[in-house]
């Protein structure tokens, strides 16, 4: 651990020592399972929940959580954004007032004065002021975060910005998108005093690289392990702490390191579930699935992907109700080829191409031609699913050779672009549909050698279109787009089912666009 963060921890760590306030039940799942003769398990739980709270959850290495150097998957964007507070957060309904206790903007929504919270700190107790909100979103312009909120098609969403008072704000936009509150509210907002001499943030390794002005400090990070450790910071402006530490560590099972009590939050699969239903001792929180199994087509390593025929046909050979009931045991639902899932009831298009497993319509888009493509891997899961659809694949003329890595170096290859096929099981299927823009729009990072000058269009246009029916109409047909196109061949979604001991903790919450309760801050946090 970096000398600078025990400096800046030493006083900090009597917190582990005091008992914290207790935590209500704030669990609000899509569908819940409580026995009713629960009344033990609630007493025990607020008798345990006197004392301090460690929570430990299955690890792995996600990077430096500061917003330059985490990895873009869900487990780092977590942790980094413990760390670091934005003026506005999320909960179950919306976005939530934050670092920013009110805001206002002018009828356009071109331009939003943001007042700050007062007596906030920074965790080596500088002040926080409107100075380091106006000199993160101007060193974001210059060196883009992990999660970039700022920019749009390559461009930075602000035209200027004015501090009016110590803490207040003012930020002028280049013209109006309906996801502009969002992006400037969840920017993660660093130091001023520590970054303003840093010219390689990607590099950067010195004192204060690590420190926020959120609820949690950390104190420990072995990346050979993936082991962290994240301690309640004590001056925190915020809401109470409902845990006293937060260990993220090292297992090889997650369902038996659960059952052994190393670690407090299972998302457990289908065949387990009723191991855990029925029992008074655990609490099931059933979810939509916000994340689906994905194959991926570099379509500037590999020319022949960028035949929108082969594309199809790889769709239409994909069995997906096989990979749900094999692989997910039945536990499953068919991802949309236009990429909104079907359970977004305001935005979903089901009127578009379903791409019902059919070889012989494969066979005929392909046209008698034969292929043979390597296919990335990086775990167990995602090997069995390419097994089977390697066995579909040469029924039509597409052979297949798998290669399995580990994860990082799998995530490293689809940013990199240093692949024929990839299957990854990713997220971002939740919230403002904006992010089709993000995934599918002309400045993709994920679509390599793709580009559709219709769906770039319709994708931007959306983003400015304020009349919400007009605005339908355009989502429905960047979907109808997408599926025709294929892009990505979009294969099944697993079912979420996260179970937790309520006697231990029960404080866990969802927002309103995620179904992971452990990448919720607020579920570390006392209900106001």
């Amino acid at each position: 651990m970096n000398n600078s963060w025990k400096k800046i921890l030493l006083l900090l760590f009597l917190v582990m020592t005091i008992g914290l306030t207790a935590c209500n039940s704030r669990t609000q799942p899509a569908e819940s399972s409580t026995p009713a003769s629960s009344s033990k398990a609630a007493a025990s739980s607020e008798a345990s929940q006197a004392e301090p709270v460690v929570i430990r959850l299955a690890g792995g290495d996600f990077g430096v959580p500061n917003p330059f150097r985490h990895t873009p998957r869900g487990p780092g964007i977590q942790k980094m954004r413990l760390i670091y507070d934005s003026m506005l957060e999320k909960d179950e309904n919306g976005y939530i007032p934050w670092l920013a206790k009110e805001w206002e903007s002018n009828d356009a929504k071109t331009e939003y004065i943001f007042t700050l919270k007062e007596d906030v700190l920074w965790h080596d107790g500088t002040p926080f002021t409107a100075e380091d909100v106006a000199f993160t979103f101007r060193y974001y312009e210059e060196h883009p975060p992990v999660s970039d909120d700022i920019h749009a098609n390559g461009k930075s969403i602000i035209k200027n910005i004015e501090v009016l008072e110590p803490l207040k704000i003012k930020i002028t936009l280049e013209k109006f998108e309906n996801v502009n509150l969002g992006k400037l509210g969840t920017a993660r907002i660093i130091p001023k005093h520590i970054w303003e001499n840093v010219e390689d943030p990607l590099s950067f390794a010195g004192e204060g690289q690590v420190v926020g002005c959120g609820p949690f400090v950390m104190t420990d990070y072995e990346p050979q392990t993936g082991s962290y450790r994240y301690v309640a910071f004590e001056q925190y402006w915020g809401p109470k702490h409902a845990v006293a530490a937060i260990e993220w560590i090292p297992v090889s099972d997650s369902t038996l390191a659960f059952e052994n009590g190393e670690i407090d939050l299972l998302n457990v699969s289908a065949d387990l579930l009723e191991r855990y239903e029925g029992n008074p001792e655990y609490q099931v929180d059933k979810q939509h699935p916000y994340h689906a199994y994905r194959l991926m087509m570099n379509m500037k390593v590999v020319p022949a992907l960028q035949n929108q025929s082969v594309r199809q046909a790889l769709a239409y050979a994909a069995n997906r109700q096989e990979l749900i009931d094999k692989v997910d045991r039945g536990a499953g639902t068919i991802a949309s080829m236009g990429y909104i899932p079907d359970y977004d009831k305001k935005w979903y298009n089901p009127d578009i191409m379903q791409y019902e497993f059919n070889l012989a319509k494969a066979k005929e888009l392909l046209g008698g031609q034969t292929y043979h493509f390597e296919m990335l891997v990086g775990d167990m899961v995602e090997t069995k699913i390419a097994e089977l659809l390697k066995l579909s694949y040469e029924q039509v003329g597409i052979n297949i050779t798998i290669k399995t890595v580990d994860t990082k170096t799998r995530d490293g290859a689809l940013k990199q672009g240093n692949y024929e096929l990839l299957l990854i099981h990713t997220g971002g299927m939740s919230g403002d549909p904006d992010y089709l823009r993000n995934i599918y729009g002309e400045k993709s990072t994920l679509l390599s050698g793709y580009s559709n000058p219709t769906i770039n269009d319709l994708a931007r246009a959306q983003a400015t279109e304020a009349d919400e029916v007009k605005r339908l109409g355009m989502i429905h047909e960047l979907q109808r787009l997408i599926a025709e196109d294929v892009p990505i061949v979009l294969l099944q979604s697993d079912k979420v089912n996260y179970v937790y001991r309520p006697a231990k903790y029960n404080g866990w919450v969802y927002t309103f666009d995620s179904n992971k309760p452990d990448h919720n801050k607020l579920s570390y946090l006392a209900k106001p």
